[in-house]
């Protein structure tokens, strides 16, 4: 797995790096089977220290973490927790998924695009109805099956997932309802 272990405005030190590569090792060699990438990065917010923890497993799932502590190694020891935490509760899901496919998740790159609140734009610009772009970044969507796309939103704490449905190819969304459930959007099932 390759790390990347970063500090926002903060260093890292060598032993840091260490703790966070044998804990999230084993970790992701118990539940998640083959991880592919992890960054994680340490910040500081006011009086305490924040970790963010991103691991890109084989099968095309991400699973998140964030964390808050007054120090630093608490900080990633709580988020290495909430990682594990997810994936054991998709542990079965996650072992099932990896039998049936023989090769990675294939992805595809799309534009995604930041666009300015409403309420700061001025009367001029809003009669356009051109939305001001305030960022533009490369995205990746996944071309998985429904149920995949289901365990990815719930593992990233996602609202919503795009993805490219696996059967027919055909560009499908998933997301979480107000009353709970989930919503699943298929364009091509019109019946």
């Amino acid at each position: 797995m390759r790390y990347q272990i970063s500090g926002r405005q903060i260093d890292i030190g060598e032993a840091l790096q260490t703790h966070v590569k044998d804990q999230l090792g084993t970790v992701m060699a118990k539940y998640a089977g083959r991880p592919t990438e992890a960054v994680i990065i340490f910040s500081r917010n006011a009086h305490e220290y924040v970790c963010e923890a991103t691991v890109h497993l084989s099968t095309g799932l991400t699973a998140q973490a964030k964390a808050h502590a007054t120090e630093i190694y608490a900080a990633f020891d709580s988020c290495a927790d909430k990682m594990e935490k997810q994936l054991r509760r998709y542990k079965r899901r996650l072992k099932d998924h990896h039998k049936d496919r023989s090769q990675p998740v294939e992805l595809s790159g799309a534009s995604s695009y930041i666009l300015a609140a409403s309420e700061g734009m001025e009367e001029s610009d809003s009669d356009t109805l051109q939305p001001m772009i305030i960022a533009e970044m490369e995205t990746k969507i996944p071309s998985i099956s429904v149920g995949e796309a289901v365990m990815q939103m719930e593992i990233g704490g996602a609202p919503l997932l795009v993805f490219r449905n696996e059967r027919h190819s055909g560009v499908n969304v998933v997301y979480r309802r107000e009353d709970g459930n989930i919503g699943w959007i298929d364009p091509r099932n019109t019946n």
